[in-house]
């Protein structure tokens, strides 16, 4: 080897190991549905009183407002009259119920490789909400949102893997008509995602017709109900304790069409349920479980997630409360207590009070999303793109909010434990050799496996950051934003889809 050779060989082995470290691992680390599990802040005692309570609650007081049709059905499952209107569930009833409720089944996406299975302690983040303003991309101040804000949201998340699902986040407030902002909707949903999709119908009568729409784009006539691939929120049980006849028609006509369903119970501490939190999550399960009785009831094994949702108000004013200690204990013994029911969970989180994307943001929406996914909630929902106690949604949380939960299910993977990962040998070989682990055979091994590497997440040195324009994180996800938006605009409807639906529906575009 000539004294020029050995530089060259050298340089030209560094530039391949930095283009090497540089490009993106090929297989995900951190992919979606880890395990959760791990955060239990209730004991085993403390949920088997909470469900005592919750059980006597709706045996003795029962629940409200129940309208005559499902009356009719508990009843002739063994429910009893108490008089004034109210119907009780004895114990014998919900825990059958419990015992024929579907524990596990597939959120199906019309691609098949985007569908995820529900259930056990995986967790799986998502959205949720109906934000009637949108965060401005260009003036950074929020304005109402518009039927075009659903379809560009709804793009924009089709490119992010790590929001397993996608609800509606926002509501087109330039759609008056209830029937076309349904209609409308679910539109949005078919033609611009494949993952599974969730969306809410405003009264009973639009189930049907939205069906049809449902079998276009699934192949034909009762083709969606083999296959579901949308689901519902509905929040049947309003607190304290009653049912709404609107929300429970719409679970009749759901169950007739395969449609399977979030029951979403959204009590508010100090307001709609107790302030202490053992008697609000006593409370919120017994409305949750009525849920539940009425869904097995009408359809034993019926698909759905037991969505417990506990919200919490500031108590000096009544404002909605999306950040706090409290949303983080609260919604994590919430999926705690799912899981020991043996209950698919729903459970939100991430719902940020902050108005911008500043530390108040990154503080509530990473402590409320880790705790509930610690804990094991199989869906978090409103965890991405939510900010300002849910009135709002932005385009860059979206971005931010998919890098946070790469973080968060890498760390639900946790560590891997075996001979070769503890390395003995590596470790000889590093000390008695070049004295340091760059550029080994484990090192390449383990970067491609076990790390995530962030791209929002600035980790450059100052000087390099200053000379790159100093943007800071709402800058760089702004940036990341419009360029999928303008790059990812896909349209998963065939021609003949489309035409047909629009032959059948006022669509708004």
């Amino acid at each position: 080897m000539t004294q020029d050779q050995a530089p060259i060989r050298a340089r030209s082995g560094r530039k391949a190991r930095l283009a090497q470290r540089a490009a993106p691992p090929r297989v995900n680390p951190a992919p979606p549905g880890p395990l959760g599990g791990q955060y239990r802040p209730l004991s085993t005692e403390d949920c088997e009183a909470i469900y005592a309570t919750a059980l006597r609650l709706l045996a003795e007081l029962g629940m409200g407002e129940v309208p005559d049709r499902l009356w009719s059905d508990l009843m002739a499952a063994g429910a009893v009259d108490l008089g004034d209107g109210r119907i009780g569930l004895p114990s014998s009833l919900v825990e059958r119920c419990i015992g024929t409720a579907a524990k596990e089944f597939t959120l199906h996406g019309r691609d098949p490789e985007r569908s995820i299975h529900v259930g056990g302690a995986r967790v799986y983040f998502g959205t949720g909400g109906a934000a009637v303003n949108t965060l401005d991309l260009d003036s950074g101040l929020y304005r109402s949102s518009t039927l075009q804000d659903l379809h560009d949201f709804t793009w924009l998340q089709d490119s992010l893997d790590n929001v397993a699902w996608f609800t509606r986040c926002c509501i087109a407030t330039d759609v008056p008509d209830p029937f076309d902002l349904d209609v409308n909707t679910a539109y949005a949903l078919l033609r611009n995602t494949t993952k599974p999709v969730a969306t809410a119908f405003t009264l009973a009568g639009h189930v049907a017709p939205i069906a049809k729409m449902l079998d276009i784009a699934a192949g034909g006539p009762r083709e969606f109900a083999k296959r579901p691939f949308l689901k519902t929120h509905i929040s049947p049980v309003i607190s304290p304790m009653r049912f709404g006849e609107d929300a429970v028609d719409v679970v009749y006509a759901c169950i007739a069409h395969n449609i399977p369903m979030s029951c979403i119970t959204a009590a508010q501490a100090g307001a709609t349920a107790p302030a202490t939190l053992a008697g609000f999550l006593a409370q919120s399960l017994a409305e949750t479980l009525a849920s539940l009785v009425m869904v097995n009831v009408i359809a034993p094994g019926f698909p759905m997630i037991f969505s417990n949702w506990p919200l919490v108000i500031d108590l000096r004013s009544g404002a909605f409360a999306g950040g706090g200690g409290e949303t983080v204990l609260m919604n994590a013994a919430s999926a705690q207590l799912s899981n020991w029911l043996g209950l698919p969970s729903g459970v939100a989180a991430s719902m940020t009070d902050a108005k911008a994307i500043d530390a108040q943001y990154g503080v509530e929406k990473g402590m409320t999303s880790l705790a509930a996914a610690l804990a094991g909630g199989n869906l978090i929902y409103e965890s991405s793109g939510m900010m300002a106690a849910l009135l709002g949604a932005s385009f860059e949380a979206f971005v931010l909010d998919d890098e946070m939960h790469s973080a968060t299910y890498r760390a639900l993977r946790g560590v891997e434990v075996t001979p070769d990962n503890l390395g003995f040998d590596a470790i000889c070989a590093a000390v008695l050799g070049d004295g340091h682990f760059l550029g080994s055979d484990q090192t390449y091994a383990a970067m491609e496996r076990d790390y995530h590497y962030p791209e929002m997440a600035d980790r450059e040195q100052p000087r390099t950051w200053e000379e790159a324009g100093r943007l800071d994180a709402w800058g760089r996800a702004n940036a990341k934003a419009r360029a999928l938006l303008e790059t990812h605009r896909p349209n998963y409807l065939t021609e003949a889809q489309d035409r047909d639906i629009r032959a059948a529906f006022n669509i708004l575009d």
